[in-house]
């Protein structure tokens, strides 16, 4: 009798916890997003003109981007450390393909779809490093970081090649209704990618290998090839991120992609995926993109110093993880 009657006192409680832990872990970033509009907009009422919602927006795309392939291979419990040297390589790569002061070569805007085999070839590097050569997933993309760099830096040359391409100069300089081209592209690619994790095998079984890869691989998915594959599109959206951002630049700078790795995966944790795997999606990490560019407008116009700027992003992004990852503290595993 006693142990039925704390059974029913604690049910109520347990059932209260689980249900507070989904909302955190399912609606949590969007909340903190609101919260966050409204607290800098309550600071400067300039926050929410149109005109800084365009810049807002502006930001958050080329990072959106990045954290679409990441969150991808996030899913499956591991983690893409390549980012910055697929970025660097794609950059050189497209500025030497297209129009420029240093060679003679001009592929128009042909040079965009072989700049995203570069990057879709060092994804398919990684994720044969990862399943073939049973090299950790940090390890390998590291190693393609340095690859990337060092390659870009080669085809450098001591100066950035600088782009004549007008149309493509274009992609990256063109608005439409107050926000720039990029910003639509990067919409476009969060809805692609929404809907290839939501209806086909590919997004499904990014879930499945990461909650229970032994599980998946028992129930006779081919996980080496999806897991390759989702490295792949990694390394496919962080070159086209690369192609945007170089557009926007006007040159083929190695250091295009400076920067992109911590945000991709803050926006990509903070959105509500778990470094674990298994749960979380690109929904979410495009809210952890605008998230980051909200913090860093709203700090700028409430006249936060610039030498406390990046302590109060890190403050910010540990609470948002925190809360975000509590729910489901007690099963994390480690990176694969």
């Amino acid at each position: 009798m006693l142990g039925q009657t704390l059974g029913a006192a604690l049910a109520p409680r347990s059932q209260w916890r689980s249900s507070a832990g989904e909302f955190v872990r399912t609606r949590g970033s969007l909340v903190a997003l609101i919260l966050l509009v409204v607290s800098f907009t309550a600071a400067n009422p300039s926050f929410l003109t149109i005109a800084n919602i365009h810049s807002i927006a502006d930001a958050a795309a080329i990072v959106a981007i990045v954290a679409v392939g990441q969150t991808f291979v996030i899913l499956l419990g591991a983690i893409d450390l390549s980012v910055e040297g697929v970025m660097a390589l794609s950059a050189v790569a497209t500025s030497l393909l297209v129009a420029n002061d240093r060679n003679g070569v001009n592929l128009g805007l042909f040079a965009i779809p072989a700049v995203l085999a570069l990057g879709a070839t060092m994804g398919v590097a990684a994720g044969v490093a990862n399943t073939r050569m049973r090299i950790p997933s940090f390890m390998a993309t590291l190693g393609l970081w340095a690859i990337g760099i060092g390659l870009g830096t080669v085809l450098f040359g001591g100066r950035p090649p600088v782009i004549e391409q007008q149309n493509f100069l274009n992609i990256g300089l063109g608005h439409w209704l107050g926000f720039t081209k990029i910003s639509y592209i990067a919409l476009g690619v969060v809805l692609f990618a929404w809907f290839l994790q939501r209806y086909t095998r590919f997004g499904r079984y990014a879930y499945v290998i990461g909650g229970a890869e032994d599980v998946a691989r028992l129930s006779g998915i081919n996980v080496a090839k999806y897991k390759v594959l989702i490295f792949t599109f990694s390394g496919t959206m962080f070159a086209l991120a690369s192609i945007l951002a170089t557009s926007e630049l006007g040159v083929g700078d190695v250091r295009t992609g400076t920067g992109y790795l911590f945000s991709s995966i803050t926006a990509v944790v903070v959105g509500g995926t778990l470094l674990s795997g298994g749960r979380g999606g690109v929904v979410q990490s495009m809210i952890g993109a605008l998230i980051i560019a909200v913090i860093a407008n709203g700090m700028v116009l409430v006249g936060i110093s610039p030498l406390a700027q990046q302590g109060v992003q890190g403050g910010i992004i540990l609470i948002a993880v925190a809360l975000t990852g509590w729910p489901a503290r007690r099963r994390l595993r480690v990176i694969k």
